[in-house]
């Protein structure tokens, strides 16, 4: 019999759940106090990290390592080039990964793990600016460190006070903190998250609407005074379910749906209802500049399958359909 089935699951449900609860409690407690520790330590890491001609360098063992890589990660993809680099590696030739021009960053609870010590001891022959990241001042890290950032002495989640939960919590929220921060400084664009995310269900999201509308003759526009006839066939012919009704200039004043023709029915065997008399005016349209993950949500809040497309920057007739989407262009790049 394995451990896991000799172990007897016999606790009550609600004292499962509050233990749950009490450890979600701890470390958000000692979220609040990292918040309010914030100090120019912080600035003056930004600063120094914009100021870097090169990248930012992260090290760490253990779960802060883990916690690491998730800063190199974060801030990569959110215009801040960061690696992480293992120091135990380091000390058998990835040294070499860190030179001048770039920013070390070296995370630690302790301060005192031992394998950090030739990492730090090279940035300092090298002249690579310390960001040190340590819940002791009096540590080898802080003590070594140009900017100290120092996290709050809580205790762990463990009731032994030994695995590493409410430090790491912390640790990993500072890191998004500092990436948050760095993205904003740098005003790094929706465009920038877009061309470093192009694949995946970020990059689908990040997708404008312009790049995935369909266009030109796919449209089905009807004249406001077109016959009702001419309105069925469009939509047939399209298969959006939707006409556009346009007035002489182009400009959209409304549109027709399966529904408005459904409420319509008496209409549909009189040869001289028109388009016009049909439509549901103003109706919702979307911008050709809009994500597509707004898109979705704006067509799902308003419970339409299929919106017109707008050019926001057109200098003449702004309300000329350029484009239409449906809900199964959404379905069909991975959304919805």
């Amino acid at each position: 019999m394995s451990i896991q089935n000799a172990v007897r699951f016999d606790f009550p449900s609600h004292s499962v759940l509050n233990r749950g609860a009490e450890v979600i409690r701890t470390e958000a407690a000692a979220l609040q106090l990292l918040a309010s520790s914030l100090d120019e330590s912080f600035i003056m890491a930004c600063e120094a990290i914009l100021r870097s001609q090169g990248r930012v360098v992260i090290t760490g063992m253990g779960k802060s390592g883990h916690i690491g890589r998730k800063w190199a990660a974060t801030m990569s993809a959110t215009g801040t080039p960061a690696i992480y680099v293992h120091p135990a590696e380091a000390a058998h030739g990835d040294l070499g990964m860190l030179i001048r021009g770039d920013v070390l960053i070296v995370i630690s609870n302790s301060g005192n793990t031992s394998e950090l010590r030739p990492f730090l001891k090279y940035a300092k022959e090298i002249g690579v600016p310390v960001i040190g990241v340590a819940s002791r001042l009096d540590s080898i890290v802080m003590e070594n460190a140009d900017i100290k950032l120092c996290l709050p002495v809580t205790r762990e989640a463990c009731h032994a006070n030994i695995a590493p939960t409410t430090s790491t919590t912390m640790q990993l929220a500072l890191g998004d903190a500092l990436a948050m921060t760095l993205m904003d400084l740098r005003g790094f664009s929706v465009d920038g998250m877009k061309a470093l995310h192009p694949g995946g269900s970020l990059g689908l999201r990040l997708t404008p609407v312009r790049e995935m509308m369909h266009s030109a003759d796919h449209i089905p526009l009807v004249d406001q005074s077109a016959p009702l006839r001419e309105v069925i066939l469009t939509m047939t012919s399209k298969g959006f379910g939707i006409a556009g009704v346009v007035d002489p200039a182009g400009r959209l004043i409304g549109a027709i749906t399966d529904g408005d023709l459904r409420r319509h029915f008496e209409d549909l065997v009189n040869p001289d209802a028109t388009a016009e008399e049909v439509m549901t005016r103003n109706p919702i349209t979307i911008s050709a500049n809009m994500l597509a993950e707004d898109a979705l949500q704006l067509l799902n809040e308003n419970e339409i399958t299929g919106a017109f497309v707008m050019e926001p920057i057109a200098l003449v007739n702004t309300n000329v359909p350029v484009g239409i989407v449906h809900i199964h262009d959404f379905l069909r790049i991975g959304l919805g």
